[in-house]
Parts: C-alpha cells; sequence; structure tokens
C-alpha cells in the first residue's frame, strides 16, 4: 500500500494533465518507485524530469512516447481534414461573402447564387486543398500541441505547471499553430483563389500550377502573416478554453469522477466543450479571415487595400455570423473525433482533472 501512495506521488503528469482509467501498475513500475523513494536523485535528473510520464494499461500506448506523438498526430488529421472538408459549402459561402458582398449578400442568398452559377458541384470546389491542407495543418496542431504542452510543463516543474496550467495550454497551443500553419498555408492560397474566382482552376491539380505561373512560388505564403494572425489566437483560444470548460464541467456539472464515466459521456463531454470554444475562437480570429480570404483573392493587395476596402466594422463582422456555426460546429467535431480516435487506441480523453500543485498535495497529507 505504501508503494501505491509512492508510485501516486511520484507520477505528477496524470494527476493534472490527464485523467484516464483506473489501472493497476506493472511490477516494473513497482521497483522503479520502490528504487526512487529509496535512491537520491542527482540534482541534474531532478531538473531535467519534472514531470514523469503517465502509466499506460497493459498493452495499451504509453503515454509522451513517440507512438503516443503518431497516435495524437494521426487523429489531428482525421480531427481537422475530415471536419474541414464536411464544411467546404459552408466555408464557400462565407469566403464569397467576403470577398463580393454586393453580389453574396446573406448566407441563403449566397447558397441560391452558388447553386445557380454552378450547381450541385459548385458546393464543393476546393474540396481537395480543402482537404490535403488541413489534414496537413491538424497532424502539426494536434501532435506538437501535446509535445509542447508536456515540454513546457517539464520546464515549468511539477508546482508552476499546476499554477499556470492555462499559461502552458496558450504557449503549448501557439508554438504548434506556428508551426501548423507553414503546411497550411500553400493549399490555403489555392483552395481561396479557386473558390472565389471561377473559371480560375477545377482544383488542387491545375490551380496549383496557374496560381505559381501567375504569383511565383512565394506567392503561396503571401498569406502567411494575416494566416497565423487568424489560426494563432483562434488555436490558443481553441485549446486553453476547451481545456478549461471541460475540467469546469468535470467539476461542477457532472457527479462523477472522470474516471469513472463512461467514454460514450466523455466524448459527448469533448464535443460540447469543443462547440463552446469554438464560437470564442471564431469570434477572436474572424478579422484575420477577412484579411486572408482578401489577400488570397486579389493579386498584388496589401493589408491596407483590405482595411480601406472593408472597412474596419466590416473587417469584424462580415460573415461573422457563419463562421460563428460552422466553426462551433467544427471545433465540437474536430475535439469529439480526437478524443474519439485517442480513446480507439487506448488513450485518455483531453482534459478534466485540474492540476493540483505537488506541494499542496503534501500538506494534505
Amino acid at each position: 500500500m505504501a508503494l501505491t501512495e509512492s508510485y501516486r506521488k511520484n507520477s505528477l503528469i496524470p494527476s493534472y494533465l490527464y485523467s484516464s482509467q483506473t489501472s493497476f501498475p506493472s511490477t516494473a513500475a513497482f521497483n522503479g518507485a520502490a528504487a526512487a523513494a529509496t535512491s537520491p536523485a542527482t540534482p541534474s535528473t531532478a531538473r531535467r524530469n519534472f514531470v514523469v510520464a503517465a502509466p499506460s494499461e497493459p498493452g495499451k500506448i504509453e503515454m509522451y512516447s513517440p507512438a503516443f506523438y503518431a497516435a495524437c498526430t494521426a487523429g489531428g488529421i482525421l480531427s481537422c481534414g475530415l471536419t474541414h472538408t464536411a464544411v467546404t459549402p459552408l466555408d464557400l459561402v462565407k469566403c464569397n461573402m467576403q470577398i463580393d458582398p454586393a453580389k453574396y449578400k446573406s448566407i441563403s442568398s449566397g447558397f441560391g447564387v452558388l447553386l445557380k452559377e454552378q450547381g450541385i458541384r459548385g458546393f464543393f470546389r476546393g474540396w481537395v486543398p480543402t482537404l490535403l491542407g488541413y489534414s496537413a495543418q491538424g497532424a502539426c496542431k494536434f501532435g506538437f500541441y501535446e509535445f509542447f504542452k508536456k515540454y513546457y510543463s517539464d520546464i515549468a516543474g511539477p508546482e508552476y505547471a499546476a499554477k499556470y496550467k492555462t499559461l502552458i495550454y496558450l504557449a503549448g497551443s501557439a508554438s504548434a499553430e506556428f508551426i501548423a500553419d507553414v503546411a497550411l498555408c500553400p493549399f490555403e492560397a489555392v483552395k481561396v483563389r479557386v473558390q472565389t474566382q471561377p473559371g480560375f482552376a477545377r482544383g488542387l491539380g491545375d490551380g496549383l500550377p496557374k496560381f505559381v505561373k501567375s504569383e511565383g512560388a512565394l506567392g503561396l505564403y503571401k498569406g502567411i502573416v494575416p494566416l497565423w494572425g487568424r489560426q494563432i489566437p483562434y488555436t490558443m483560444m481553441k485549446f486553453a478554453s476547451f481545456e478549461t470548460i471541460v475540467e469546469m464541467i468535470y467539476k461542477h456539472a457532472v457527479p462523477t469522477p472522470k474516471d469513472q464515466c463512461s467514454k460514450p459521456l466523455q466524448l459527448g463531454i469533448s464535443f460540447a466543450g469543443g462547440y463552446v470554444a469554438g464560437v470564442f475562437c471564431a469570434i477572436v480570429s474572424h478579422p484575420a479571415d477577412n484579411l486572408v480570404s482578401f489577400l488570397n483573392n486579389a493579386k498584388g493587395a496589401t493589408v491596407g487595400d483590405a482595411v480601406k476596402k472593408l472597412g474596419l466594422w466590416g473587417l469584424f463582422t462580415r460573415g461573422l455570423p457563419l463562421r460563428i456555426v460552422m466553426i462551433g460546429t467544427l471545433t465540437g467535431a474536430q475535439w469529439g473525433i480526437y478524443d474519439a480516435f485517442k480513446v480507439f487506441v487506448g488513450l485518455p480523453t483531453t482534459g478534466g482533472v485540474a492540476p493540483v500543485a505537488p506541494a499542496a498535495e503534501l500538506a494534505k497529507v
């Protein structure tokens, strides 16, 4: 029994960054915990390993192992690639409302114009760059988020990681999205051009060569700064608010501890938390979304041109109601798919148990 308590105290990460099903540690884990309790740690070891990886159930993926990050990357591909492709019609109307508000005056009229001019197939124009671009983005977004969250927690140490958990969520998500947008940007540039200029190209296969011929290879990254301006605040809000909302749901709305909740309930909470987080994401990132659409549609356009044409009010509000619906649904579905995949491969769902500083835990004993 004493060894079990020692093991729980030494395994810090599971208690405040993840919650998994209760499982019995392996014999090797007991031996490791006993050795750690009886052998004094060297200062260098203590500095490097503030946070210890969570124990894994037999036959399951070990937390923070290469297989863990590979699983999170795969989950991110499915999460972002499938959901963004599914809402291509909404994204198509939104982009055209931002570019040509005189023609696409509202959501309903926008769908009507597209149906009249391009038919049913027109609703999915640009789906290939959407699928490939957001799959690449999702791989980097979720995979690197898990990596940076662990990395920054180790740097901070268990006490500060618990105390400043929200800052760790924000820093981890910002770092991950910075990398993810480099993967997304070329696909996003072609997607916007295909969707907002009928006749430019049928899709990625012919659209990419035309774009490069017209604006050069570097033109694919013309919108990278506005894309960072849109996606980094969006992702910071997406991850930090999701982690906070889910924690609050388990703390105040669900009477049962997370590790005793059924998997369907946990996934339902992931979707609900993701949807609410998505509403906040849409509001925070919308001005930059308007800029990205404007710059990728107009050759040689600048941020100043966009502000002059759209106006500050238009920059913040044009296409916002549709984007709230789209991003709320999108974000909720992304978290649901991502956590469902994690459950499928034997990993715990994201978020839930509030971090508790080790010093505070020891003071209670």
